[in-house]
């Protein structure tokens, strides 16, 4: 089996050249984990392809395939008559807007995001599917500017632009120091985690999983011999016992150790049962201490099981959605930033901060007291069946109680 390695040496390089550009704020800011704790940042889908990658400094091909948007520039012209004119081009901070400085200021130790789009420059679309995200990868340096460390590539649009595309997106995800979980060469590849070492209180491992459930084509299941994702066709025992057999094969004493999910429906807030047993066979099981849930447009309940965090759905967190009609009820333009500390002995959740973001103009902007009351009001209502709330802070951040 691989284990792919987040090359420190890689990232701190790359981070001083964005700190001299003034794109990436000083990673080094006093951190709010305390000894014996692991801090991870972790959000939803983050989508900066198609009407994002044409604001960019290097915009890609805007030819799309779609039933009825040819152009991915129409996509900005959408964003741009909702919510005010967008500079072009825009810098890679700018995506990521006031983001920055709430990551400067919890100075995670491990940054995981699920990237819901593919890094290519290529034309050449998977057959028969209506939708295709591409970044150019001229752009990529846009999840540097983040710091982005890990991100979850088992979704259903890593391979929009075919084989070619998946290739190109892992060789330029590893150029730039981000470790691509879920997607590989082979299946070894794709089932393989992400290994960080944090100085002093053990390994980080990140485990990346898709589910057809989530619109994945079975046809990109990765094998012995074909590149593709590690994907799932159901969530019965049967799978939650490979999942729990493959991870244990990894998984060392003191290690914290992470699924990240791509399962279930763009809308609505059930949670089908198959995920709820799911995920707790994995920690019933000793397999995993937390479960970073995406695909869903909006944010969904969490679950706090036997100590453990299970967050069902984290709700996109940069698209180019802005100005597209629909599903307004689920206010799909405010997301989350999720903050899990975690014990590094036992990997129980310590404390859980949440800062409410909205998407205006492909920017992420702090979230006004009255949407961050939405989004509070909202995890308590759907968290309720687990018996788990959260409060308002003063500073419009979310805590759970």
């Amino acid at each position: 089996m691989y284990l792919y390695h987040i090359s420190e040496h890689v990232f701190s390089r790359l981070a001083a050249l964005l700190l001299l550009a003034g794109v990436m704020q000083h990673p080094h800011a006093e951190p709010t984990n305390q000894d014996g704790q692991i801090t991870l940042f972790l959000c939803g889908d983050v989508m900066t392809g198609r009407g994002i990658d044409q604001v960019l400094l290097h915009p890609g091909d805007p030819e799309l395939h779609e039933p009825w948007v040819k152009d991915a520039r129409d996509y900005v012209a959408l964003a741009e008559r909702a919510n005010g004119p967008i500079p072009r081009p825009v810098s890679c901070a700018y995506l990521w807007g006031d983001a920055l400085d709430e990551l400067q200021r919890a100075a995670p130790n491990l940054r995981l995001i699920n990237l819901e789009t593919s890094v290519t420059a290529s034309n050449d679309p998977w057959h028969g599917k209506g939708i295709h995200y591409r970044m150019h990868p001229a752009n990529a340096a846009c999840l540097a500017a983040a710091g982005v460390e890990v991100a979850s590539l088992a979704n259903n649009h890593v391979l929009d632009w075919g084989y070619a595309g998946l290739a190109e997106t892992l060789e330029t995800l590893r150029r730039i120091g981000v470790t691509g979980v879920g997607a590989g060469r082979d299946l070894a590849s794709a089932s393989a985690p992400a290994v960080k070492e944090v100085a002093g209180k053990g390994r980080i491992l990140v485990f990346g999983f898709g589910v057809t459930s989530s619109g994945i084509p079975p046809g990109w299941a990765a094998s012995n011999g074909q590149a593709g994702i590690r994907l799932l066709n159901d969530l019965s025992l049967r799978s939650a016992q490979h999942i729990a057999d493959q991870i244990k094969t990894e998984r060392k004493a003191g290690d914290v150790v992470v699924a990240s999910v791509h399962w279930g429906d763009n809308w609505g807030h059930h949670i089908p049962d198959s995920q709820l047993d799911f995920a707790h066979f994995l920690v019933d099981h000793g397999a995993v201490d937390l479960i970073h849930g995406h695909s869903s447009h909006h944010p969904k309940a969490f679950e706090i099981y036997r100590g453990k965090l299970i967050l069902y759905g984290t709700g996109d967190f940069l698209n180019d959605y802005e100005g597209i009609g629909g599903n307004e009820s689920f206010r799909s333009e405010l997301t989350l930033m999720y903050f899990p500390t975690l014990d590094a002995v036992t990997g129980n959740l310590a404390q859980l901060r949440m800062i409410p973001l909205t998407i205006q103009r492909f920017s992420l902007h702090r979230a006004a007291p009255s949407d961050a009351q939405w989004l509070a009001e909202t995890l308590n209502r759907e968290g309720s069946r687990f018996g788990v709330s959260v409060r308002l802070n003063a500073d419009a951040s979310l805590s759970l109680e």
